[in-house]
Parts: structure tokens; sequence; C-alpha cells
């Protein structure tokens, strides 16, 4: 074997995790390598948070994942915090914004994160192909023996690679445009590591009952709301789409919902929304029950809910309703039951939900127990972060685990 190909450490993957996790493993003396199947690296990074990357959170809490060891992210999270990484960012010069709940985002473009990143790696030699697709993975004598195929516009070849440790930071099977797989799943397997059941996370919801021509006539119309499922509820903005619902509310509702359940939705989460219409009983009796709620609520949105929830009271005038019927119709716009009939699947999802049985994984190193120099970082492990920049922090935290034991 060509000695070239010979690596102290082969990270498979080069996205946010597998960029960090290079860059500090080649800082700590080893000759490291990064394959990327796609042929850029960061093509997550660039599409994230609208084109501005929502790159970590300030109010990074262990609450804010999922796993089926909630302790497990913990250890990671505390050795590198978000102010780690945002002091990476300041020096480096990258403007940002703090927006609410702690989301901090690039004032200019996710290109700074993915630009920094590569420069950290280039600073420390590290070695990076694209358009690699690896294959073969042995473990022989305390070494991985991999075959990677270079397929690019300029050349066509195979590299026959061994190394020391070999670091998967593959991602998962969200956006598969943008290289989502499930490579690290599949691996894992061939170490007889358990993958727990595999979910689109962060993810619209579609609808084919009655709802879904109301949610096409709303398309583009956006409103806060409290969602509740499960005993979780999230307190944010709602988007009708063309197939259902969007939004930051629904996104963070999806990682707790399974087929099947119900959401529940709060459409005036900010007000009394009975005591209001009571007041403007008395006050303005001859307003519509409509009019009156287009003062905290679209007059698109108000439309559609009249047809849902009091169709034959329509023209009547609040004066002339009783109390118990604006109690019932409240009830509805306080507690609004839709059913789901799915998610728009991994083709839209933020993030895989659950993933590599965290049993398996030292939280200290990412290491797998029992098999020397096997990692496995970020997206791919069953952690799975709210949506606001939580599971970046995931991402750093996980790669440089690894990488202070490589």
């Amino acid at each position: 074997m060509n000695q070239e190909n010979k690596y102290d450490v082969v990270i498979l993957g080069g996205g946010a995790g597998g960029l960090f996790c290079a860059f500090h493993a080649a800082k700590n003396g080893n000759k490291v390598l990064v394959l990327e199947k796609s042929n850029k690296v960061g093509k997550k990074i660039l599409m994230s948070g609208g084109g501005r990357c929502n790159f970590t959170n300030r109010l990074v809490n262990p609450h804010n994942f999922l796993s089926k060891n909630k302790h497990f992210c913990k250890s990671a999270l505390s050795r590198y915090t978000p102010q780690d990484f945002i002091d990476l960012v300041e020096f480096h010069n990258i403007k940002y914004e703090e927006r609410k709940h702690g989301q901090l985002f690039c004032l200019d473009s996710a290109k700074d994160i993915v630009n920094m990143l590569i420069k950290e790696c280039k600073n420390a030699n590290v070695k990076i192909i694209t358009d690699a697709s690896p294959s073969n993975v042995i473990f022989n004598k305390n070494l991985y023996t991999l075959n990677a195929e270079i397929n690019n516009k300029i050349d066509s070849y195979k590299l026959k690679i061994c190394t020391n440790a070999l670091v998967v930071a593959t991602g998962a099977l969200s956006v598969p445009t943008l290289g989502g797989s499930g490579y690290g799943y599949d691996l894992a397997k061939q170490f007889n590591l358990e993958v727990v059941d595999l979910h689109a996370g962060l993810v619209p919801f579609m609808f084919t009952d009655h709802l879904k021509p109301i949610c096409k006539k709303l398309s583009g119309v956006s409103h806060p709301v409290s969602i509740t499922c499960n005993g979780m509820t999230f307190t944010e903005d709602m988007l009708f789409t063309h197939r259902g619902l969007s939004g930051p509310a629904i996104l963070q509702i999806s990682n707790y919902w399974s087929l099947g359940d119900t959401i529940s939705i709060n459409l005036f989460p900010a007000i009394d929304i009975e005591s209001h219409i009571l007041i403007s009983k008395k006050s303005t009796p001859k307003q519509r029950f409509k009019t009156i709620l287009t003062s905290d609520i679209s007059k698109a949105i108000a439309d559609e809910l009249e047809i849902l929830f009091w169709p034959d009271m329509a023209n009547i005038p609040i004066g002339e309703w009783s109390n118990s019927q604006i109690k019932s119709v409240c009830i509805n716009l306080k507690a609004w039951k839709v059913k789901p009939s799915s998610t728009e699947g991994y083709r839209t999802a933020e993030v895989t939900k659950c993933g590599i049985n965290t049993k398996h994984i030292s939280s200290k190193t990412m290491e797998v127990h029992g098999q020397k120099g096997l990692y496995f970082i970020g997206e791919v492990l069953d952690v799975t972060g709210h949506l606001g920049g939580y599971n970046f922090q995931w991402a750093w935290a996980s790669a440089y685990a690894a990488a202070c034991d490589l």
C-alpha cells in the first residue's frame, strides 16, 4: 500500500461535525483525511437558517435534546459550549446577530461558517477529498482499511486507505439532495450497533382531509400559535403551505408527533380570546365575530375559521350570540384539533430523529465501546436537538469530544 494513503485519522463526511473534528484532530498532531461524497463540503450548512446558518444557541441545555438516553449528550455539551464556538466565530471576525430564544445567525451568509471551517482545516494541514464514495470498511490488527472511489468532472480513480481511527460524520437521511444518506447507519450495523427507529424530524406536516384545501388556500400565511402534542408545547409561528402546515411551531412539535396523533393548536396564545369576545359583545354588539378576530389574526385565516366553526352564525351580530355559543367557538380557537396524515419526510426534514443507540458509544469520547478507533459523531447518533441552533451545537460538541481523544 502506498504510504501516502496511510492516515492517523480518516473522517467520513465533510459537514459541520466532520470538518470541525478534522482540524481539532489535526491540531493534536494527527495526519487527517476527510472524505466527502458531495462535490463540495458544508452543503447543509450553506442552506441552513435561510442561508444565514443558525450556528448555535446561547440557551443550550440537555433538555433541548431528544434521545433514548437523555443523559448521553450532557458530557460533550458541557465540554464544548456555545460560548466556545462564539469565540471561534469572533476570532474569524464573522458578524452575527442574536434573534429570539437565544438563536445566533450569521449577519451576512452561511458561507462565512463554511469558509471558517475550511480555513481551519487548511491551517491544520487537513486533506479534503470531495466526490468520494467510501466502501468496504474492514478492521484488522487495529487498522481500518477502506476503498474510496473518486468521481468528479476532472478525474475518476480509486484509493485504498488505511487508518488508526475512523470517525463517522456522515449525517443522516434528511435532505438527500444536500448529501444526506444512510451510510453511517449501514456502517454501524456492520459493527453490530443497534440503530433506533428512524424518523424525519423538524419537518412539515401534510393533510389529506378537509384541512388540505384550507392550507392550500392560505399558503404563505403565517400566524403565532401555541401548539401541543404528547405533553409538549411550543409557542412560535405556524405557516400554512400548499401541502399542509410548517413554520417553527410545527417543526418543533413534529419531533414529538407519531402517525395517528392529533395536535392541538391555540390560535390566540397571547390573549384570552373568550374574554376578548365577551368584552366586544358589550362594547360593539353590532360587530360580527370574524370582524373582532381580525384585530389579532389575518382576515384570510378568519375567513376560513368562520367556515369551519361558525358558518350558521356568520352574519349574526355578536350582540345576538349567547355566551355559551361564544364559549363553544372559542374552545375550538384555543384548542383546534388537527390530525396530520403524514410529514413531508426526509426530503424537507431538517434532521433525522433517533439514530445509532448511544448505549454503544462513550459519552466522553464518542468512541464505540469495545471497538478501538471507531467513532460516531453528530446527527448519525440518537441525539436530536430542537430547532434553533441546537443540532449545530451538538455537531460541534460531539466532534470536539472525539477529536480530544484522537
